[in-house]
């Protein structure tokens, strides 16, 4: 009998979103580095992050507890690859399930290009692994990922300003 944690490939489910910044670049980077900000823009609408840890360096960790609307939290990991500031960023990150095991893996690469004054930002999410109880969590990835960015523009706006 199979189990829902056996992990498999999928090469088919890649996402990117490009977007522009009215932001310089190394704005855009230390709002995707540094967990006071991260925390005040990663989730969907509606969400808030009441752990947000970030060892920024190849190798280093990040922890980031989503809670939802509803109240119910979402403990995601993740593992930093690639920091070259302010140029790109690559992290592997996993949702996590309620016994602490993977439902998913996502590699994420995001680079911030100068353009002009502003700053053009892909970003590009290729599930690597999943479980079969990860198919509603990916189901949603796309909309996730797009409320995020529609709150770091906000955010950005807020902050490019003082």
């Amino acid at each position: 009998m199979a189990t829902g944690n056996t992990a498999t490939k999928e090469k088919e489910h890649e996402l990117v979103l490009t977007r522009i910044f009215d932001a310089p670049r190394e704005l855009l980077f230390k709002v995707w580095t540094d967990p006071k900000h991260v925390a005040q823009w990663w989730g969907p609408h509606g969400f808030t992050n009441p752990v947000c840890e970030l060892d920024l360096r190849p190798g280093g960790a990040m922890l980031i507890h989503m809670r939802g609307p509803d109240g119910v939290l979402y403990p995601m990991t993740g593992v930093y690859q690639e920091v070259v500031e302010p140029e790109r960023l690559v992290f592997m990150s996993a949702m996590l399930d309620d016994k602490g095991n993977p439902m998913f893996e996502v590699l994420t690469t995001v680079t911030f290009a100068k353009e002009g004054g502003r700053t053009k930002q892909i970003l590009r999410a290729r599930v690597i692994k999943k479980t079969a109880q990860a198919a509603p969590y990916l189901a949603g990835m796309e909309a996730g990922w797009t409320q995020s960015l529609e709150r770091l523009t906000a955010y950005v706006a807020t902050e490019s300003k003082e």
